[in-house]
């Protein structure tokens, strides 16, 4: 009983002609490279740079500056960098394609997760920081920060959900 399932990529698909060779060869020489460069250049692969530098710049933001609620600032900082922890460990899965080679994960349905659960975190420590800030400049603007990176998450979460969800219905369908 075979449990993984295999892709054979042909060159004549049932909808129409079949490919060009240097099509085939160049999706056949991309399989071969240990680095994914067209996922630098994704709107995915950019979101993500975009999410982890605000979360960055949020936590030197409230690092650098005097606080004046402990235990506010110090989840903070706790939920920051959790999330930025798992948005680069994201991003390396993609960038070096380790999703081909660890298939017993659902990758979309775990980025979802993430996603869903980082972002509400994300959300409760920003609105905690902005209300205990008392115009405390480092202070405002990590707490800005932080919601320019959960508006950031925001949008992952449609666009995994658009790619994990409405790509299986789709299919389910057929």
């Amino acid at each position: 009983m075979s449990h993984g399932g295999r892709v054979i990529r042909t060159g004549v698909s049932s909808a129409g002609p079949a490919a060009p060779p240097s099509a085939a060869a160049s999706s056949a020489g991309s399989d071969g490279e240990l680095m994914d460069g067209a996922y630098f250049r994704s709107c995915a692969g950019m979101l993500k740079v975009a999410q982890m530098i605000s979360l960055l710049v949020g936590f030197i933001s409230v690092n650098n500056s005097q606080w004046t609620d402990y235990s506010a600032y110090s989840y903070f900082q706790i939920v920051t960098m959790c999330d930025l922890v798992m948005i680069l460990f994201f991003y390396i899965i993609h960038i070096f394609r380790i999703y081909r080679t660890l298939t017993c994960v659902s990758w979309p349905l775990a980025e979802f997760l993430h996603y869903l659960i980082g972002t509400i975190l994300l959300l409760i420590a920003s609105i905690v920081a902005a209300s205990k800030s008392y115009n405390l400049t480092g202070l405002v603007a990590g707490a800005t920060f932080g919601f320019l990176a959960t508006v950031l998450c925001v949008l992952s979460i449609w666009s995994s959900y658009k790619v994990s969800c409405i790509t299986q219905s789709t299919n389910a369908a057929v």
